[in-house]
C-alpha cells in the first residue's frame, strides 16, 4: 500500500517503463497470438492494460486520458504501445495536479467494494504486472524476443556471454 504520492510515482515510473519495453516490442503478427481457443489474444491483452488505467483511475474522481475503456482494439502494435504510453503519462499528470498524500486516504466505491485511493493504486499496479506476465508468455509464444522485466531475460544473458541462470 502506499503512503504518500511519491511512493506510488516512483514505483509506477519502474512499472510502467518495464511495461512499456513489452508494448514496445510487439509486432502488428504478434497481435493475434491466442492465450488458448476462443479466449484474448496477445494484442487484446495488452490494450487490457493500457485501457485500465483511464477505466480504473477514472472511477476515483480523475480524468485519466490515453485510450477509452470501450475503444476497440487497434489493428498495430504502435497504437497499441502508444495509447499505454499517453494513458501511463496522463495518470501521472492527473495525479500530480489533483492528489496529495492525504487524498490517499479517501474512500471510492470501487467494483462494489469500498478502497481507499491508495488501495486503488495497488489494485492498478498489481493489475498491470499480473498482466504484463501473462504478454511475457504470449510474446514467447509469437516468438518475439522478451525484453527483461526484473532482470535479464534469456536473450540478454546471451547477450552478454552469459549463460542464463538454471533457476
Amino acid at each position: 500500500m502506499y503512503h504518500t504520492l511519491e511512493e506510488f510515482l516512483s514505483h509506477w515510473a519502474f512499472e510502467s517503463a518495464d511495461t512499456q519495453k513489452l508494448m514496445d516490442a510487439l509486432t502488428d503478427a504478434s497481435l493475434s497470438q491466442p492465450m488458448y481457443p476462443g479466449g484474448r489474444n496477445l494484442g487484446r491483452l495488452a490494450w487490457h492494460i493500457a485501457q485500465t488505467s483511464p477505466e480504473m483511475m477514472n472511477k476515483t474522481g480523475l480524468a485519466v486520458g490515453g485510450v477509452g475503456e470501450h475503444e476497440e482494439v487497434p489493428s498495430t502494435a504502435v497504437e497499441i504501445a502508444h495509447g499505454y504510453a499517453s494513458a501511463a503519462l496522463s495518470l501521472v499528470e492527473e495525479i500530480k495536479a489533483k492528489w496529495t498524500d492525504l487524498t490517499l486516504t479517501t474512500t471510492d466505491d470501487m467494483y462494489g467494494f469500498t478502497w481507499t485511493k491508495a488501495m486503488t493504486l495497488a489494485a492498478l499496479m498489481s493489475h498491470q504486472i499480473h498482466h504484463r506476465g501473462q504478454m511475457t508468455v504470449l510474446m514467447r509464444q509469437a516468438g518475439l524476443r522478451v525484453p527483461g522485466v526484473y532482470g535479464p531475460a534469456k536473450e540478454e544473458w546471451e547477450d552478454l556471454g552469459m549463460e542464463p541462470p538454471l533457476i
